[in-house]
């Protein structure tokens, strides 16, 4: 199947067995989730769906509360959420999410990542039009109807649907992601995960061996604990 295509499945598989990183990342999302709209998951819909995405990668009862209770703790340092645009290698372009105690220390970091996989660091503002910001809900598929799911999510502001072996995909605008969620809890569908990602609007397509290159820069970054996620216009097919 290709160099790249087992780099790809060696990235990923470092990243799955990552679990702490992995709840270091949510864990951020839940208390800047708590701090900027209130400890209470009633109340809060981006804590909600915060939450369950932890439930999905199994994080403990525990750390969900500690996270909780940290972010309304007066002790606590805020966690800034930042974007990072920029060039890989072969003008691939990258957006970088991260949520950070020092924006120095983040700023300086994500630069020397760049610098030393042979990207640049971009200006804000400068990628962020090659990409569409999309909610993206994963339904299980037990006792769900799907054609009727579709007609009714669509009025409830899906523009797109995929259907996969074990989740069926709901695609929503930025903007319609709070509805979204409301109407899947009106309809008692608790989502596997939901989340808002980047979709890059033109993709690039590259050699295997190019395309390794770019996976080395995305590593690295990904493994930087300040970061949440990474997101590219690389074809992966």
């Amino acid at each position: 199947m290709g160099r790249a295509f087992e780099f790809r499945k060696d990235r990923k598989l470092k990243r799955w067995d990552k679990m702490s990183k992995a709840f270091t990342r949510i864990g951020k999302e839940i208390a800047i989730a708590a701090k900027a709209g209130g400890p209470e998951p009633d109340t809060n819909p981006r804590l909600r769906a915060a939450i369950a995405n932890a439930k999905g990668v199994n994080m403990p009862k525990d750390r969900i509360e500690g996270a909780i209770k940290r972010a309304t703790s007066k002790d606590e340092k805020d966690y800034e959420e930042t974007l990072f645009e920029g060039k890989g290698p072969h003008g691939v372009a990258l957006m970088v999410e991260c949520a950070t105690d020092n924006n120095v220390r983040t700023v300086a970091n994500i630069r020397n990542h760049f610098n030393k996989k042979g990207g640049v660091l971009g200006n804000s503002g400068s990628l962020a039009f090659m990409f569409d910001r999309k909610g993206i809900f994963m339904l299980p598929l037990e006792g769900l109807n799907i054609e009727e799911m579709e007609l009714e999510l669509i009025d409830a502001g899906a523009d797109d649907f995929k259907l996969h072996e074990d989740a069926f995909e709901v695609i929503v605008p930025f903007t319609e992601f709070g509805a979204m969620q409301k109407a899947l809890e009106e309809r008692n569908i608790e989502p596997t995960s939901s989340e808002l990602l980047r979709i890059p609007s033109t993709l690039v397509e590259l050699s295997d061996e190019q395309m390794e290159e770019v996976y080395a820069l995305i590593e690295r970054l990904e493994e930087d604990d300040d970061v949440q996620n990474v997101y590219h216009n690389m074809i992966e097919e």
